[in-house]
């Protein structure tokens, strides 16, 4: 239906990415992406030991029967000593795959590695201004979030609206626009603004494919745009969240110990989140989650989720040829 630089690169049927989840992003979402029409990035973070990321990208490529999928890598400031994120492109090159989603700091070191390798580097960035410097040192595709956006959505907070006009005026290389997008209108406004393409993770969190506790998946269905907040900021690690007790506390300790790592991270350790969508009690964690979150209306396949945003992108379109 919509035939755009996104598709033409990843080779999908819709300008649809389905970015990496901490936590969250296996080979069964990946894959379901895959073959839903969409791209779909495995989120190498969740899979610590080598062995077990290694196994997850085989188990994806198994079940994404051919279609593309990718490795998100994010670079961003551990709260942690350990940087092994060499280590992690070497055995994503060895195991051959086409497309990695980098985020958190210039990948421009890593480039070489990944082009003797094969592969196309999608970066992710909270600015324009960093999409600039990305396309300059090279990479084949930038995606550009707003502050809507869950996750990470950089400290200058610049909605989806202002970044998608200011990086089409800029950007040459293809253009991925995220932050607050869970529909098929949006998308289609998206592709108005110069973007060849959306990203959405927020949206995708209740696919049945997602692996995360059933409450989990029912408390983001009865959730609102209102109930996500922001904290991290006095880290300069800015993240966008729901809004819950420990959220409340972290925003608590930010006014008191502003900048105090070791204070705020119990709090902001990703064991908690993880242990959240296992147990579904959600009062733990820092659980990265994002505006778009009111569309995420119901559980099921994600298959069927593309299907929707693909009805509603085609009745925008329609709305469009009524009015010329």
């Amino acid at each position: 239906m919509l035939n755009t630089r996104v598709t033409e690169f990843f080779g999908t049927r819709l300008p649809i990415v389905a970015s990496g989840l901490q936590w969250l992003a296996t080979a069964d979402y990946a894959a379901a992406a895959s073959r839903a029409g969409i791209m779909g990035f495995i989120t190498a973070a969740s899979f610590p030991e080598p062995a077990a990321l290694r196994d997850e990208i085989r188990r994806c490529r198994d079940l994404a029967e051919g279609g593309p999928f990718g490795v998100n890598v994010s670079m961003l400031p551990k709260l942690v000593q350990g940087d092994r994120t060499e280590a992690v492109f070497d055995l994503i090159a060895e195991e051959g795959v086409r497309f990695v989603e980098t985020s958190g700091r210039n990948p421009e070191p890593y480039l070489p590695r990944l082009r003797a390798a094969g592969m196309r580097v999608v970066h992710k960035v909270p600015t324009v201004k960093h999409a600039r410097k990305a396309q300059s040192v090279g990479v084949d595709m930038v995606e550009v979030i707003g502050a809507e956006a869950g996750g990470h959505p950089g400290m200058e907070l610049i909605g989806t609206m202002v970044q998608s006009v200011l990086a089409a005026r800029e950007i040459t290389v293809p253009l991925v626009i995220g932050g607050g997008i869970g529909t098929g209108e949006q998308l289609v406004a998206a592709l108005a603004l110069g973007a060849d393409g959306v990203l959405m993770g927020t949206r995708f969190l209740v696919a049945e494919e997602v692996r995360a506790h059933a409450a989990y998946k029912d408390r983001l269905v009865e959730a609102r745009e209102t109930d996500t907040t922001l904290v991290m900021q006095s880290l300069r690690n800015t993240l966008r969240a729901l809004r819950n007790e420990t959220t409340d506390k972290i925003q608590q300790m930010e006014k008191e110990r502003p900048g105090d790592l070791a204070a705020l991270l119990p709090l902001v350790s990703g064991k908690l989140g993880r242990q959240a969508y296992e147990t579904g009690d959600m009062s733990l964690g820092a659980l990265s989650l994002g505006q778009s979150v009111i569309f995420a209306d119901r559980v099921e396949p994600l298959a069927a989720i593309v299907a929707r945003i693909e009805e509603e992108a085609e009745r925008a379109l329609e709305r469009l040829r009524g009015l010329m």
